[in-house]
């Protein structure tokens, strides 16, 4: 019997640090899934935040290196044409893939004219040509390496899917760009010797899930196999994993969460439940269901826990659809995913930019999960 369960309304009153005012949100349980529902109201306040910011030059923690006085010189701007908003470049592409997918679900959306209006603005053949120059620079071809290339495929994968006259102006522009990360990523696959387990950007679980989601929507099999035999070659073998050590102070992944999702991607339903028995002691499972505390959300990387929150949740429920209904950690994983979005989706608005601009991404991004 399907149950539903009022998860909250999040907080607030008036000004943008109370956004997600009156956004309700909804979570389905039924005997073999978990999901979470994303309503028009709460699209809507989420909405607002990557709008804000896409076109918002500064402030930019610019990553790139110069190698000449004219190259240090240049604005953001300048340097990204497209994606050059929210902070930094991978914060704008998935703010793009954001409105995107909320655009897909809610079209009906008040703010569909200024999105539209906004995505045709950065997203132009010229300013994607310069975006997919930029990574033939001297020493930038590993520009966001592999954090912003995901994005940039969750983006495209996420237009594949949408028959509609925009999303396939927008995803044929953006081809040129996608073919030079995928480019890239198969040459540095064969070279990657060691998985990145970090618990931000460059996590190399993390990346993967989101290439390998974005080769079976675009059909690349050649780039999807390639990521196959790197992530079984990478991990395959993991046993015991010390999920006791997370999380670190700045995380917005969890190391070991990322890997197992996707491992659920890689390998068959009783082939992964193998490796995940194997792969997780039962303490440390458990300890992953603890919240994350977030003791200063004006700090730019200490408000990475909340998005470690969210990151969990995601997982939680991906890996969750494959446990057994009679395997207790289902219902663990369950309950701890509508506990971790709960701790955090209050404070995606919390008035201080180093959250705000791109905390709404991780909140869409576990909700329509």
């Amino acid at each position: 019997m399907k149950r539903m369960f009022v998860l909250m309304a999040l907080l607030g009153i008036t000004g943008l640090q109370n956004l997600l005012a009156q956004a309700h949100k909804f979570y389905y349980l039924n005997s073999d899934s978990s999901q979470f529902v994303l309503t028009d109201t709460g699209a809507k306040y989420l909405a607002a935040l990557p709008l804000r910011c896409i076109q918002q030059e500064y402030p930019n923690k610019v990553n790139h290196v110069a190698i000449s006085d004219s190259s240090q010189l240049l604005t953001p701007k300048q340097l990204h044409p497209a994606f050059y908003g929210c902070f930094d470049w991978h914060s704008t592409v998935h703010g793009h893939w954001m409105l995107v997918a909320l655009l897909k679900k809610f079209p009906h959306l008040p703010e569909a004219t200024i999105i539209r209006r906004k995505l045709n603005e950065n997203i132009t053949p010229e300013n994607i040509a310069r975006e997919a120059a930029y990574f033939n620079t001297p020493l930038n071809s590993s520009f966001e390496r592999t954090y912003g290339w995901a994005w940039l495929l969750q983006l495209q994968k996420e237009l594949l899917g949408w028959n509609n006259p925009d999303a396939i102006h927008w995803r044929k522009t953006l081809e040129p760009l996608c073919d030079t990360v995928v480019n890239l990523w198969m040459r540095f696959l064969p070279k990657q010797t060691y998985p990145n387990r970090t618990g931000v950007h460059p996590n190399t679980a993390f990346g993967m899930v989101l290439a390998l989601d974005y080769a079976r929507a675009a059909h690349n099999t050649v780039f999807e196999q390639a990521l196959i035999n790197a992530a079984k070659k990478l991990f395959l073998n993991d046993k015991k994993i010390p999920a006791l050590w997370e999380p670190d102070g700045t995380d917005f992944l969890s190391p070991s969460l990322e890997e197992a999702d996707l491992m659920r991607r890689v390998l068959n339903k009783t082939q992964f439940l193998q490796w995940f028995n194997q792969f997780y002691t039962p303490a440390g499972l458990q300890h992953l269901t603890v919240l994350p505390v977030v003791s200063d959300r004006n700090d730019l990387t200490i408000v990475h826990l909340d998005g470690l929150a969210l990151s969990r949740s995601w997982c939680m429920q991906g890996i969750a659809k494959l446990l057994p209904n009679n395997d207790p950690r289902k219902k663990m994983l369950q309950r701890s995913a509508i506990a971790h979005m709960n701790a955090s989706l209050p404070h995606i608005a919390s008035g201080s930019y180093g959250g705000e601009h791109w905390l709404a991404s991780f909140a869409v991004y576990a909700l329509l999960q």
